[in-house]
């Protein structure tokens, strides 16, 4: 009798570390996804933003043409974006054409006719309202990559990280200093 209470207790301890181990491992299915969900949401409103991009750089072009510098840095920043291997190039590459996007609104605050260009006025709505969109993907992608690196970090799930590979996921964040500050506009 007492072996027999033994038996079931181990089996019942058996099948309490199995259910943990399906839960654990389906929760990192289920985070990874979500993480990739996240990323892709965000990467639409950047591709919207990316695609918008010609065309308020052609209307700025029309009326500060003198501002080459600030339009090749618009250009240049989206190469960089479209050249991007893995999500830490992309977020870097996004990072800088946050900046160069704020440096052309800059400048374009010198120019009233531009300013009061109905083109101009409906891109840079468009973009205010796409940038806002971004920010907040930016903050459920965190959110959920924030979740997925903390379970794969604690115990007892990291365990069954480490066991699966699964790995920590990149943090979209600002990288450079320079992008912290607010834009100066200097003559």
């Amino acid at each position: 009798m007492t072996s027999r209470i033994i038996l079931i207790i181990i089996l019942i301890v058996i099948a309490v570390i199995v259910i943990w181990f399906i839960s654990a491992y389906n929760r990192f299915i289920k985070l990874r996804n979500s993480v990739e969900e996240a990323f892709a949401t965000m990467d639409v409103y950047m591709k919207k933003r990316f695609d918008l991009i010609p065309n308020l750089v052609e209307t700025v072009k029309g009326y500060a043409s003198h501002e080459k510098e600030t339009l090749q840095n618009v250009t240049k920043a989206r190469a960089a974006v479209q050249d991007a291997g893995t999500a830490e190039e992309r977020a870097a590459g996004e990072n800088m054409l946050s900046q160069t996007l704020k440096n052309l609104f800059a400048v374009a605050e010198n120019y009233p006719n531009l300013k009061a260009n109905q083109n101009f006025l409906d891109l840079q709505s468009q973009l205010k309202k796409i940038e806002d969109d971004i920010a907040n993907s930016r903050k459920y992608y965190n959110a959920v990559v924030k979740e997925f690196n903390t379970k794969t970090e604690v115990f007892p799930s990291n365990i069954i990280a480490n066991m699966f590979r699964f790995e920590r996921k990149p943090m979209f964040e600002v990288t450079e200093q320079e992008e912290r500050e607010n834009v100066r506009v200097e003559f």
